[in-house]
Order: C-alpha cells, then structure tokens, then sequence
C-alpha cells in the first residue's frame, strides 16, 4: 500500500527555494495525532504555502522584478498557483470522500512547477524486543 501524507508532510517545489509544510484541516478527517491529506488538499495558502522566493519566469511577480532588473533573475515571494488537485491519489482508500493523498502524488503549480512529497509526514515506528 502506497505511503499515506499527513499534516505537516514536507514538499518541494523545483522553483522554490525552501521546502513546505502541507496544512490540512482537521475537519472532517481520520487521524491519530495529526490529520490525513486527500487529493483535494491543493488551495493555495489554505493547505499549500509559500515556497520562500519563486524563481519561475512564469510568475508574474518574478517576471516583472526580473524585466525591471534588466534581465537579471529576480526572485519574488511565493503565492502558489495551485488550482487542480493532487494526482493521481489512491482511490481504493477515501478519506473524507476523496481519494487519500500517497507519497507518490504530485501536484501543478500554473506557474510551472510540480511539486512533490518529500516526506510523508508520517514515521514508521518500530519496537525493537
């Protein structure tokens, strides 16, 4: 079975410079001690935030500080353009009435990147006896 995310699971986009923490909202949700993720956990700011400084020329505000530099990359603070959901997702496991969030799933920023799961969110813990 594929690695389910959590609150708190770090992701990566190519065109930020810092990891992020993915936020989800403990509201009609399953969880232990954090909430699970389905793949409807996109909205930027709300479950997405900010990757530090985007270095996409696709995102205008980085375009434009880039075009003022003359030419000079010019990274601007990130707002995630992420309006599709996480693909593709487990559908054999619904977690408040969508398909579970998996390490595997990846999701579009419209600004060009794609962010991935990093880590999970979840440790497995062992008891050595």
């Amino acid at each position: 079975m594929p690695k389910c995310v959590s609150m708190g699971a770090l992701m990566k986009c190519p065109f930020g410079t810092i990891p992020a923490a993915l936020i989800v909202p403990p509201i009609n949700r399953v969880f232990e001690t954090t909430p699970g993720a389905n793949i409807l956990d996109h909205k930027p700011m709300m479950n997405i935030p900010t990757f530090g400084p985007c270095k996409s020329l696709a995102f205008p505000a980085t375009a434009a500080a880039t075009a003022a530099a003359l030419g000079a990359l010019t990274p601007m603070p990130c707002i995630p353009g992420t309006m599709a959901p996480w693909v593709p997702g487990d559908p054999t496991v619904l977690l408040a009435g969508a398909p579970i969030l998996t390490k595997d799933s990846k999701l579009m920023c419209m600004w060009g990147g794609v962010i991935e799961i990093q880590q999970p969110g979840q440790i497995k813990v062992e008891a050595i006896l």
